[in-house]
């Protein structure tokens, strides 16, 4: 049985995401920090780590990119899951004057939370925050989670489908200590560049003329220097692909720091 380490309590959402990537037939392991689920993989506690990386309303998940420069796991494939937010608490919807979740789940809610006037408190994963409502009992105190969260805590929802957006997702990367040799064609890759004048021009231009689709691109913050940074591309191909392999080639000459981070099959919306 396959080993999936993730973080958050039973019922996050990246427990769902596993299960929706991998069938139901997998071992489960939450974990509370990204950085643990990671090293779960790396010393073999898991056989895969699985991260989310972006969301479709709040963006990236800053943490997971900064993370993903430092592990020597492999991306080996994608997932984008549906979120469902729901609010969730012993009292009623007139009574709430306060609301707990993860920071990116608050921020995907915002329009609603701000509609009630509710304060918001910062919580390390939104099935934690489950928990921690049920513990505090209060009436005036709510959360945001999944509705598999508030099964599993045995706390009644209040109201459905509260994300500004209906069409939230998060994309999530699997990890593994190994590479895959199945069907691949999407890749990722991290590269820091001098800090002069068309540095990333240069490396954008070999896209170009290799005639190759970015899909995503992000700049993160150096932690060991000011005003530089590392950037996070997502593109269409195959890096054992004879043509891409020499566009990466290209790239590393012209780059301070490269690393293949994986190739793997691009992920579908539901």
């Amino acid at each position: 049985m396959k080993r999936i380490s993730f973080q958050g309590e039973r019922g996050a959402y990246s427990e769902a995401a596993t299960i929706s990537f991998f069938g139901e037939n997998v071992e489960t392991i939450p974990l509370p920090t990204f950085a643990e689920v990671l090293e779960h993989t790396f010393s073999g506690k898991a056989d895969y780590s699985i991260l989310p990386v972006e969301n479709s309303i709040e963006g990236s998940v800053g943490e997971s990119y900064d993370l993903l420069y430092s592990t020597s796991l492999y991306a080996i494939g994608e997932i984008y899951h549906k979120i469902e937010h729901c609010l969730i608490g012993s009292g009623s919807l007139e009574q709430i004057d306060t609301v707990y979740s993860h920071p990116q789940a608050l921020g995907q809610c915002r329009k609603f939370i701000q509609h009630y006037n509710m304060k918001t408190v910062p919580c390390y994963d939104t099935a934690g925050s489950v928990k921690i409502i049920k513990e505090i009992n209060q009436n005036n105190i709510a959360c945001i989670a999944s509705k598999s969260a508030s099964k599993i805590y045995g706390m009644p929802i209040i109201k459905e489908c509260i994300a500004d957006n209906s069409n939230n997702y998060t994309r999530f990367l699997v990890l593994s200590k190994n590479k895959i040799e199945e069907q691949k064609n999407k890749t990722s890759i991290i590269f820091s560049i001098k800090h002069e004048q068309n540095a990333l021009f240069r490396i954008m231009q070999s896209f170009n003329e290799y005639k190759i689709n970015l899909t995503k691109i992000e700049s993160r913050p150096k932690k060991d220097t000011t005003w530089e940074y590392n950037f996070f591309v997502d593109f269409e191909g195959d890096a054992d692909d004879s043509k891409v392999s020499e566009m990466l080639d290209k790239i590393k000459k012209n780059s301070l720091f490269f690393k293949l981070l994986g190739s793997y099959k691009s992920a579908k919306l539901d």
